[in-house]
């Protein structure tokens, strides 16, 4: 992944659109990562991955659920990130 600071993006701005369709840009600024820009295709992806693994996520909620085994919504949860629940760290 080529790394490019955010100002020479703001500037090149029509070739960073051209090279995000071949492989994701990381941005940064004070060598510091701030984001990562990719082609719709790969946000498209990612998203059906995402939606993917929240389904599995259920299936086997409704699973346990049905043995008895939850008893609460942070058993269903509890094994995630916040990260991958897009929650912040303290509401996890």
């Amino acid at each position: 992944m080529q790394i490019i600071p955010a100002q020479l993006a703001k500037n090149q701005f029509g070739d960073l659109l051209m090279k995000v369709q071949r492989e994701p840009v990381e941005i940064s600024k004070h060598g510091k990562r701030v984001a990562v820009v990719i082609s719709p295709e790969e946000y498209e992806q990612f998203e059906k991955l995402k939606l993917q693994s929240l389904k599995a996520v259920l299936a086997e909620s409704i699973a346990q659920a049905e043995r008895g085994e939850l008893y609460s919504v942070e058993d269903v949860f509890s094994p995630l990130a916040a990260d991958e629940l897009n929650l912040p760290e303290d509401k996890a």
